[in-house]
């Protein structure tokens, strides 16, 4: 029986002691590894699988941790953290209370840099080559970087002022033609050229003043290893473009790199997906927007779809696939998709520029100059709001209420089920007076027959969902179903009324009024932050009429969330069904003995 190299690594100095003729087989046991515990405990598998060779070759040949490795994204970084000392507890990657998904520099020494969302590994790791310069430190610094990353902005800053500096720095492309869908834009064309060996201007890196090599084939383990040796004698910002396939080693993997990036279960021998059977499910929030958006342009000639690089995620291929010309995958750039919006409107157009929560935080500022300050109606339709699970503090979506709600002109919407997604997207195409943000969470909601006809809604009104006589309880979106579960659990139930807010931004104050002259206590539930979103919001109202009724906020404490299922989530935010029985209850008790 052949040895097992993986068994007897721990940390990169034990991957060191193998031969250059060892590390093939060293990668066969990597992907092996990863695919059996990915198979059952889900995770990002394809980019992982697509750069066991490279990552094995930088750790081989670069001292880590004293020379700086720092990865874009994370999701290819499964192999560097079983290399780096996480191997035995590899499989609680995700879990709660395990390791991240993503590097994290609490976790490991060896994660340099925390990364979540993409492109910002060139100006991290400048930063560090321009650091080891000032302190008279002789080290390596490695930017490792995806296709479909480096075409984003932050990218080509980070690019154009590297070229400007003599720091030791290596940025490795690695190139795939894909992220999470297919690379889009004039850089993936300009690449694939370069591939082919049909480019024939000035190569785009060595006008940015960077050593260029490449392309070579990122599965070749002798190549790289001797490529990389080379660079390491060459001064000054260099640039390695390799060649690697998504899903390398599962077939299934390599066939469908879009659905095998993060494929949920699989057979770990087969790469066949296992299946959830059962009876028919609500449907995913993001399949409502995509199919709600295709029934709405058949009849609206001037509706335009955008996405910053998730077609998929969002489900604008749907309405990419029906009407190819008015739906548009700009890429990794969130800001240009932001503001492309914006001049789509100033021409008449309805635009709905879909953007996952926690990556409009890169746009913010477009949002607020190109978009509000303008009043353009553009309508953000921002997935994943709330907790989204096994991410993690990157990829949370629970800063948009309040971020968004300081903003003049925003009018802020969440819906608390797909009808009311539905509505609120059929009314903002009428015409709206302002832009509009609709947020709504990651997964399936809550109501089988949602497409039920169109209703047009009032902006900035709320409504009762239950009637009560003493605690009236604020939600807002889909957190209403916790709160009303909860409200049944109570033991008296009868006193306590419940109302779907729906809009932070305008508040509905003609039924705030009604509530806190009616109600002894108020409770708000929120799937964001405390700190400024629909309670702080509430709470100012509150002050400035100067009500009396005890008030309390539930939300996102001030701190990251961690990863973990978005049940165990709740629980840790005390926004589950038990914990909000229990609020609910207290308040019953304070109320009744004062």
């Amino acid at each position: 029986m052949q040895k097992r190299h993986l068994d007897h690594i721990n940390v990169p100095k034990d991957l060191r002691q193998l031969s250059v003729d060892d590390l093939p087989q060293l990668a066969k046991e990597l992907r092996e590894f990863i695919i059996n515990i990915i198979a059952t405990k889900e995770g990002h598998l394809g980019a992982s699988l697509g750069v066991v060779e490279l990552t094995i070759a930088l750790h081989y040949v670069f001292n880590t941790p004293d020379d700086i490795l720092v990865w874009d994204v994370g999701h290819q970084a499964y192999v560097h953290k079983i290399l780096t000392g996480r191997k035995t507890v590899f499989d609680t990657n995700r879990q709660f209370g395990g390791i991240s998904g993503f590097p994290k520099r609490s976790e490991s020494e060896f994660d340099t840099f925390g990364v979540g969302h993409s492109s910002t590994s060139i100006s991290a790791a400048l930063g560090m080559a321009i650091a080891s310069q000032l302190k008279d430190e002789n080290k390596h610094h490695i930017a490792v970087i995806g296709d479909a990353s480096i075409a984003s902005g932050m990218a080509f800053e980070g690019l154009n002022h590297a070229g400007v500096t003599n720091a030791n720095l290596l940025v490795i492309l690695n190139d795939n033609a894909i992220g999470i869908d297919p690379s889009v834009g004039a850089l993936k064309q300009y690449l694939t050229n370069v591939k082919k060996g049909t480019q024939k201007q000035d190569n785009i890196f060595e006008a940015l003043n960077f050593n260029y090599s490449g392309p070579i084939d990122g599965h070749d383990l002798p190549l790289l290893i001797s490529e990389l040796n080379r660079l390491k004698t060459v001064k000054g910002p260099k640039f390695l473009h390799i060649i690697t396939t998504k899903g390398k080693g599962l077939k299934q993997a390599e066939n469908d790199q879009v659905k095998y990036h993060a494929p949920g279960k699989f057979n770990a021998k087969t790469g066949e997906l296992i299946v959830k059977s059962g009876s028919s499910q609500p449907p995913k929030f993001q399949d409502v927007f995509g199919l709600t958006i295709v029934e709405l342009a058949k009849n609206n000639k001037n509706i335009i779809g955008i996405t910053p690089a998730m077609p998929t995620g969002s489900s604008l291929k749907y309405m990419m696939k029906e009407f190819p010309k008015r739906a548009f995958d700009v890429g990794i750039a969130e800001q240009h998709a932001v503001t492309f919006a914006a001049g789509l409107v100033t021409q008449g157009f309805t635009v709905f520029c879909n953007i996952y929560s926690t990556f409009l935080q890169r746009a913010y500022d477009q949002v607020i100059h190109d978009v509000a300050t303008q009043n353009l109606p553009v309508i953000f339709c921002l997935d994943r709001a709330g907790l989204v699970g096994e991410d993690g503090a990157t990829h949370h979506g629970v800063f948009d209420l309040a971020y968004l709600r300081c903003v003049p002109n925003l009018i802020v919407f969440a819906p608390r089920n797909e009808i009311e997604l539905r509505n609120i997207m059929f009314t903002a195409q009428l015409g709206l007076d302002h832009p509009i943000a609709i947020r709504y969470p990651r997964g399936r909601g809550s109501v089988i027959d949602w497409k039920t006809p169109f209703e047009t809604l009032q902006i900035g009104k709320g409504i009762q969902l239950k009637e009560g006589k003493d605690v009236a309880v604020l939600s807002i979106g889909s957190i209403y179903k916790n709160v009303e579960n909860a409200i049944e659990n109570c033991k008296y139930t009868g006193t306590i009324a419940h109302f779907d807010m729906r809009f932070v931004k305008p508040l509905d104050e003609s039924l705030l009024h009604h509530i806190f002259k009616t109600f002894k206590a108020v409770i708000t539930v929120e799937d964001g932050t405390v700190v400024g979103g629909f309670g702080s919001a509430v709470l100012e109202f509150k002050s400035k009429y100067d009500y009396s009724a005890k008030t309390e906020v539930v939300g996102i404490p001030d701190e990251f969330i961690q990863h973990g299922t978005v049940d165990q989530l709740q629980k840790v935010s005390k926004m589950d069904v038990d914990s909000l029985v229990k609020t609910i209850e207290d308040l019953l008790l304070s109320i009744s003995s004062s």
